[in-house]
């Protein structure tokens, strides 16, 4: 499936945003460059962007510009450009299991299944809090059951170091009551024959840009 884009121009109307602010959050990293695609059109070379991932990255920007400084977020937003499927580029975040209650980083149900799979662990480490993470957001949406849980939590674990320097995507599949979940590279193409069921596709970087806004407590500015 292509994904949908946008040109810079429909996207400057849309968002009202200038091209100064466009370029000076490109300058910051905020917008990843790779995010800038150069396609020929018959008027010359024009830049276009995946129109979901860019809309929802400029209203997060927008939403947290006032609270924070332009380095500061750029701080947050560097969890989804350095490592697997977006892992994070600080490798000593780590939290205890109340830690991840008691902030309401994660659910029991979601925190349980995991340790029903892996053990308890002393501290849980930012890819594995990333897996209870996505496993919960899916849960509480309603899209899958516990034993399809564990199947997810297998998948990321599996894979999702593959994904080292790759913007990444989850791909959440049944067919003849049989589920899969699939990570591919971002952005990509992929098809489905007829008999295949998309329940749900997310890019890994959304969990990531909410569950790091959750740990920093920025979360809602």
């Amino acid at each position: 499936m292509e994904q949908e884009l946008i040109s810079k121009k429909e996207l400057l109307e849309l968002t009202d945003i200038s091209y100064g602010q466009l370029y000076r959050w490109k300058r910051k990293n905020l917008i990843p460059e790779d995010w800038f695609i150069r396609k020929s059109t018959f008027t010359g070379q024009e830049t276009f962007f995946e129109k979901k991932k860019v809309l929802e990255r400029i209203n997060k920007i927008k939403n947290m510009k006032d609270d924070l400084s332009l380095d500061e977020l750029a701080d947050v937003f560097e969890t989804v450009q350095d490592a697997p499927g977006g892992s994070p580029a600080n490798p000593k975040i780590a939290l205890y299991k109340e830690q991840l209650i008691e902030r309401n980083i994660v659910t029991t149900t979601a925190l349980n299944v995991y340790i029903q799979q892996h053990g308890e662990m002393p501290v849980y480490s930012f890819p594995s809090i990333l897996s209870i993470y996505v496993l919960d957001q899916l849960l509480a949406a309603g899209e899958m059951n516990l034993d399809e849980g564990k199947l997810l939590l297998q998948t990321l674990e599996a894979h999702l170091k593959s994904f080292e320097g790759k913007h990444c995507e989850l791909i959440f599949t049944r067919k003849m009551g049989i589920s899969s979940f699939i990570l591919v590279s971002s952005p990509n193409e992929i098809y489905f024959d007829r008999g295949v069921k998309v329940v749900a596709r997310y890019m890994l970087t959304r969990f990531i840009e909410e569950l790091t806004a959750k740990i920093n407590g920025t979360e809602g500015r």
